[in-house]
């Protein structure tokens, strides 16, 4: 039971320390041994803090090329909708675009005569008419296509 207990708080450490003791042979081996546990705990404690440092940094790393993984897939999905975006406009847009040129009906129209209840009127000078003559001339206008 005893060896239990002193493998498992002392591990390989103490037969370290008492191998460098027989080996160095200092004049006070129990201050040299109490020293060099020391020292010894000293440095496993900061191994073992560099070692949770670098999982934490390992981690760390990992979880930011996760987040830019999805910044670049965000980024990428955000510019196919933008895209069909576009798509979608001009299928709404091009057809009024992509209909037939009116220019030569335009030029027709204004070839055409004036209608004639314009030939008459000065632009500058509105005409005005009695009642009875303008409601006659709307009827005319509604009648003629």
């Amino acid at each position: 039971m005893e060896t239990e207990y002193l493998k498992k708080c002392f591990g390989n450490s103490l037969s370290q320390a008492l191998a460098e003791v027989a080996k160095v042979r200092p004049s006070d081996p129990i201050e040299y041994l109490a020293h060099w546990l020391y020292h010894y705990r000293k440095i496993a404690l900061a191994n073992e803090k560099n070692i949770r440092e670098q999982i934490q940094l390992k981690e760390e790393y990992e979880n930011s090329l996760k987040e830019r993984e999805m910044a670049a897939m965000m980024k990428q999905e955000e510019l196919q909708i933008q895209q069909k975006c576009k798509e979608c406009r001009k299928k709404v847009i091009s057809p009024a675009f992509n209909q037939e040129r009116t220019e030569p009906f335009e030029e027709e129209a204004l070839e055409q005569e004036p209608l004639p209840s314009t030939a008459s009127r000065i632009p500058a000078m509105p005409q005005q008419f009695p009642p009875s003559e303008l409601a006659e001339e709307i009827e005319q206008n509604l009648e003629s296509p």
